[in-house]
């Protein structure tokens, strides 16, 4: 059993996961802060994502970092490279795919805050920057991590946008989600069952530990 599409799915989830962790904590501390109405359609662009068909996602990417687009050829002509069907234009595909995720669990964080604290420590004098880190942070932690882990699973088992984006080439850009598709399209039943399993069990250990924080969340 080749190993290469867990790991690649796991490499791609964890820099997916790390750029959405720190956008989308930044996304929802900011944007919570504007005028209700750029803010309702701020919000309802980066949530876009979310209830769009991923292969939608995957096509309007395309669109964008296609070889014969704007992007894709300045890429091409600067540094030879393509900006898909490789196995990180895997990571364009997850992070837009599974954004919405953590910028709506950092929001609904932020916004139960109580700003009272954060009042008090500027009558204290404390810098904003030592407020967010030292106070608000903290006091979110809870449902921010969740959030990432939340993000971290989604990625995992990402499928439509990873397979228009990146494609499928064994040893190169398989993830598990591809992987499993081309294993029952050659009808392989045996090999896709166990990539099955190995994709259920990772899921389950994840949806563990958002259930774990949320118990001590409560607690």
């Amino acid at each position: 059993m080749d190993w290469y599409p867990l790991l690649n799915s796991l490499r791609i989830a964890v820099i997916s996961a790390v750029i959405v962790f720190f956008a989308g904590i930044a996304a929802a501390y900011y944007i919570a802060r504007l005028p209700r109405l750029l803010k309702g359609i701020l919000d309802v662009v980066l949530t876009l994502p979310l209830v769009l068909p991923p292969t939608v996602v995957g096509y309007l990417l395309l669109c964008a970092l296609g070889p014969r687009r704007f992007l894709g050829a300045w890429f091409w002509e600067t540094f030879q490279t393509r900006l898909t069907m490789q196995w990180w234009s895997a990571v364009f595909a997850v992070t837009v795919v599974v954004f919405p995720l953590m910028y709506r669990t950092a929001r609904g964080a932020f916004e139960s805050f109580d700003e009272t604290l954060a009042q008090a420590g500027k009558t204290l004098g404390l810098s904003n920057t030592y407020i967010f880190w030292r106070i608000r942070m903290p006091c979110c932690r809870q449902g921010i991590i969740a959030g990432a882990v939340l993000a971290f699973a989604r990625a995992i088992g990402e499928y439509g946008a990873t397979s228009m984006v990146a494609g499928y080439t064994p040893g190169r850009t398989a993830t598990v989600a591809t992987e499993v598709y081309q294993l029952w399209r050659i009808g392989d039943d045996a090999l896709a069952f166990r990539w099955v399993m190995v994709n259920i069990a990772i899921s389950a250990a994840v949806l563990l530990a958002v259930n774990l924080l949320e118990r001590r969340q409560r607690g």
